[in-house]
């Protein structure tokens, strides 16, 4: 697998095989941005993909710091203000380390009362 855009579509591939369906792909404000905006029965799913092929620098977990999942929290509470009603969402990661193996995490990170964000 090669870039991060490749690496978004086979993640876009495996959560709609996983019966979620695409609400926008690449959500960009000025807060931050959202790799995939997805719909899991009534719940908004907002996915960051990471890919890393070495783990010289630390690996896809890792490099999803509490700096990049609090502007993915602040660029979905943009998102969000679109909505007519606030439904229930979570926040999912699809991590691919070395030649290409998907690890989808569902309920990845959560806002914490306040707090910086904390991944699972």
């Amino acid at each position: 697998m090669k870039g991060g855009e490749e690496a978004e579509s086979a993640a876009l591939s495996l959560l709609q095989n996983e019966g979620l369906s695409l609400l926008q792909r690449n959500y960009r404000c000025k807060l931050g941005e959202i790799d995939l905006v997805m719909k899991d029965g009534d719940t908004i799913v907002f996915v960051e993909v990471r890919k890393r092929s070495n783990q010289d620098f630390g690996g896809a977990r890792e490099s999803i710091t509490g700096v990049k999942q609090n502007r993915i929290l602040k660029a979905a509470r943009h998102y969000l203000m679109g909505c007519d009603t606030e439904p229930s969402c979570r926040f999912d990661a699809v991590l691919y380390e070395g030649k290409g193996h998907a690890e989808w995490i569902r309920n990845a990170f959560s806002e914490q009362d306040g707090r910086s964000p904390r991944f699972r």
